[in-house]
């Protein structure tokens, strides 16, 4: 009897423990995707007032996988940004990243705002558990110059020269963009 109340107890902890720890790893990702999300707004800001939105595609191309190596090697986490809809082919949603991004249209398409859609599994991974989180990038009015219907000729240029195989533009405003991924190992 003792034994089955100890086991019991421990299984119910254990539960406590891991729901505690999966919160935490929520919040460091919201954390981390602020990070990443203010560098990069900055970046795109300073570039559009230096010489306008080819300049901002130029800059969000290579700083963009810049700012993602700087918090990979700080965090140790795998850090990207994917959409349904990729501008760059190494940015392709795995299929676990396919199912929740197809969910999130889903239910935005029943009336839930973009900012509150995000998602968090622990999932096996080999040998070990890993980690997976996804949060929602709603498209803006700046997000158009580039990833809207109606791009600038020499944007659209800019986007064919860094981009060739383009499929990120024809958004409106209040579509999801697509979302920040992140994976991290459990050991």
């Amino acid at each position: 009897m003792n034994n089955k109340i100890l086991l019991i107890s421990l299984l119910i902890f254990s539960g406590i423990a891991n729901a505690a720890s999966e919160k935490e790893m929520v919040n460091d990702s919201k954390l981390a995707i602020k990070r990443f999300s203010s560098v990069l707004k900055d970046t795109l800001k300073n570039e559009l007032n230096k010489g306008g939105v080819t300049n901002a595609v130029t800059a969000c191309h290579s700083g963009s996988e810049a700012i993602n190596q700087q918090l990979i090697a700080q965090l140790g986490w795998k850090i990207s940004r994917t959409s349904l809809k990729v501008r760059n082919p190494k940015n392709t949603a795995d299929a676990w990243e396919q199912q929740v991004l197809h969910n999130f249209e889903k239910s935005k398409a029943k009336g839930t705002r973009i900012k509150q859609l995000h998602y968090s599994e622990i999932i096996k991974q080999g040998k070990h558990s890993v980690f997976r989180y996804m949060q929602a990038i709603p498209i803006s009015g700046n997000c158009l110059s580039c990833h809207g219907e109606k791009i600038p000729s020499p944007v659209k240029a800019k986007l064919q020269q860094l981009y060739p195989e383009d499929k990120a533009t024809g958004y409106k405003v209040g579509d999801i963009r697509g979302a920040f991924s992140i994976t991290r190992k459990i050991y």
